[in-house]
């Protein structure tokens, strides 16, 4: 009997891509982000999610597809992308789907909006086609311990930002 996943799909311009959804933490809307100075172009900045920093990159700047504005269906996508916990801004969450193993193809060279590397492969649905991400390789191993080194200075000044209040309050 074929395997059967469950994905999350979104929308990037007109594609729609799904990742598998033991990999999503939740799907927020989006939120001021804080702006770090020397991060990559494509890393948005990092927001507090319930007391926990997470570092958002913008999709589309990642895939290299032209920008868009937000709407109120922008949302940001928390996954796992061991070791971290990351944010994707994406255009809209669709639907979570289930996919069957047959309904999947290797990914070949029609796909050329994004790099392959990042694909695990092409899902046929009834009425389109579904790219699915390969989360682990949409960020190199450089752009993961950047991130992460990100994140840590973010939480340490948060910390000091706390201890001084508290001292202020002491006062």
């Amino acid at each position: 009997m074929p395997r059967e996943f469950q994905l999350v799909a979104f929308q990037l311009g007109e594609e729609t891509y799904g990742v598998d959804i033991s990999q999503v933490e939740e799907i927020i809307r989006l939120q001021p982000i804080t702006r770090v100075p020397g991060a990559p172009d494509f890393v948005e900045g990092v927001i507090n999610l319930r007391g926990r920093v997470i570092p958002v990159i913008d999709l589309r700047k990642r895939f290299h597809l032209p920008p868009r504005e937000e709407t109120k269906n922008t949302r940001i996508v928390v996954v796992e992308v061991p070791p971290n916990t990351v944010g994707m801004i994406v255009d809209a969450v669709d639907e979570v789907l289930r996919i069957s193993e047959e309904q999947i193809e290797a990914p070949s060279l029609i796909i050329s909006s994004i790099d392959t590397e990042y694909i695990k492969g092409v899902g046929k649905l009834e009425d389109k086609l579904l790219i699915l991400l390969d989360l682990a390789k949409v960020l190199t191993k450089e752009e993961k311990g950047i991130l992460q080194t990100m994140k840590e200075e973010m939480e340490k000044e948060e910390k000091e930002e706390e201890k001084e209040e508290e001292g202020e309050k002491e006062n």
